[in-house]
């Protein structure tokens, strides 16, 4: 016997799109919303404490901990994904850097489905933001998202950075949110009064408060029932019970670039040939379900200073002591913000229509540890820095494909990282600025030694087996269900409808018909806000 309940919308994932989705189809008390999470709740100290995210990178209880399969160009290696799985999604476990994206973004996007062009997402960007730095008329300030400027809190050691950048002819941009996006900069983060600021502390949490939203965490979407192409209702687990959950209107999943292509193809809604090895009957076809996976690789050096960095404070109790007290007094200090703390954009090739390269400086240095063997933020014992970067547009693609009928089992994620030329040359660039960088003169001033790679790997073979062997995801996966027009090449229409069924939407970093030039959270979030508007022109 089914538990049943019914409600106007249901939405699956209470992620960076997800909590908008809650809060905004709620706010008129017209309309009640079924939220469902997989994960549990978000409060809790690493999760609501910037720093913590080191601490969540391999914590079961609110990550998905996914691998992907072996990567050729990666000599083999598989990828460490972590996603959230917890309200608030990976916004509630990410470095929280706050990135708009470039113009030419939404150019593509605009391209791909009407609707989606920059003069349609900028001012809903200035909606969804509450931005604490320098007032400029192209940013919002009276959002639920809190967006800070660290410039005046970030660590001594990003003057350098900085300083080295000017010296290599690349820019101080004092907000690459506004404007002009290349140069070097201060990033800007999702935090408030020191706490992150998720989607769900921004937007989940003011719409607990309303009795027409039903949160169910811990609920894990098994299938969406369809009827006469139409989308009826969820069936969900809870602690081993299933449940059934009917819509009066929408749909809408949520789930992101790895689960929502999932539930759809265990729905039946899918590629032919993957549905029909998993053993799921295929009730619609739709080919690009999963397909046209995009991320982000990166690589980075790590540098030995003579000047102290982050490595004193965060590795030593004395340094812990004083952060605690730090954040304490005020909400100020290392642990309220994100190790990337400066950064920028820049363009490496004369023909690339914007910046290609986004870089990422920390003022801490750390050895990334296999899943489960300890966290991934345990500083090195000596003073140094972590410089990296990765390519902004790459043009490899993969895909996320079940592997059988079973909802638990993680599907196959095969990425397909560096599998085009233009990838790899970029990457080979990316290493080149690198050392750049660290050759000008405001940091060999303070540098001791290039750690890793180190001075062995000096040619073009050396660098790219380097890369090969170290590179990493920048945790920006998306466009596995993207927006379009063709149903042979997409997944659902410029008002995120599934192609061929109705009542069943995707709002998350699926539907990205190209991936974003930087961090892909702002992106999701003003996705569930474009949703929003679409979802309630429609209502009944």
């Amino acid at each position: 016997m089914y538990t049943e309940t019914t409600h106007d919308y249901i939405v699956v994932g209470a992620g960076s799109a997800g909590c908008v989705l809650a809060n905004r189809l709620s706010a008129s008390g017209r309309h009640s919303v079924l939220v469902l999470e997989a994960g549990g709740t978000d409060l809790t100290p690493y999760v609501q404490l910037p720093i913590g995210y080191g601490k969540t990178y391999y914590d079961e209880r609110v990550n998905w901990k996914y691998l992907t399969e072996p990567e050729k160009q990666l000599n083999g290696r598989q990828s460490y994904w972590p996603r959230g799985k917890v309200l608030g999604g990976s916004s509630s476990i990410n470095a929280m850097v706050y990135v708009r994206g470039h113009n030419r973004d939404y150019q593509e996007w605009g391209a791909a489905a009407d609707g989606w062009g920059w003069s349609d997402v900028e001012p809903v960007f200035k909606r969804m933001e509450s931005w604490r730095g320098e007032l400029d008329e192209r940013r919002g300030t009276t959002g639920p998202l809190p967006v800070t400027d660290i410039s005046s809190m970030a660590h001594p050691l990003c003057n350098a950075y900085l300083e080295a950048a000017e010296q290599l002819q690349i820019p101080f941009n004092k907000d690459y949110n506004a404007g002009v996006m290349e140069g070097a900069s201060h990033y800007q983060i999702t935090t408030d009064k020191g706490f992150r600021a998720s989607s769900a502390r921004a937007y989940l949490r003011p719409a607990m408060r309303r009795s027409n939203v039903t949160i169910r965490t811990k609920a894990h979407v098994r299938r969406i029932h369809l009827s006469n192409m139409k989308a009826s209702g969820v069936e969900y687990a809870i602690n081993g019970e299933v449940r059934i959950a009917r819509a009066r209107a929408d749909i809408v999943l949520c789930a992101g670039a790895v689960n929502t292509p999932q539930l759809l193809q265990l729905s039946g809604i899918g590629p032919r040939g993957v549905l029909s090895a998993a053993g799921v009957e295929l009730l619609h076809e739709l080919p690009s379900v999963g397909r046209h996976l995009s991320d982000h690789l990166g690589a980075d050096i790590v540098c030995r200073t003579s000047v102290p960095t982050l490595n004193q404070q965060l590795g030593t109790w004395s340094g812990k002591v004083q952060a605690a007290l730090q954040f304490a007094a005020g909400g100020r200090g290392p642990l309220s913000m994100s190790l990337n703390q400066a950064g920028g954009f820049v363009r490496t090739h004369k023909d690339s229509q914007g910046p290609d390269l986004q870089l990422y400086f920390s003022p801490v240095s750390y050895t990334r540890a296999p899943p489960g063997t300890r966290p991934l933020i345990s500083p090195d014992p000596f003073p140094g820095f972590l410089i990296g970067f990765n390519p902004c547009k790459p043009t490899s693609q993969g895909s996320v494909h079940i592997r059988c009928s079973d909802p638990q089992r993680a599907p196959l994620i095969q990425p397909n990282y560096l599998d085009t030329e233009h990838d790899r040359a970029l990457m080979m660039a990316g290493m080149q600025l690198m050392r750049e960088l660290t050759a000008a003169p405001a940091f060999q001033s303070i540098i001791e030694a290039e750690v890793y790679p180190g001075d062995s790997v000096q040619s073009d073979e050396q660098i790219m087996q380097f890369i090969k062997d170290n590179s990493w995801t920048v945790f920006h996966p998306c466009c596995t269900c993207r927006m379009g027009t063709d149903p042979t090449s997409s997944v659902v229409d410029s008002k995120l409808r599934v192609h061929g069924i109705e009542a069943l939407r995707v709002a998350d970093a699926s539907v990205f018909p190209t991936i974003p030039t930087g961090n892909t959270n702002a992106p999701s979030i003003m996705v569930g806000e474009r949703a929003s508007d679409l979802i309630l022109q429609d209502a009944p």
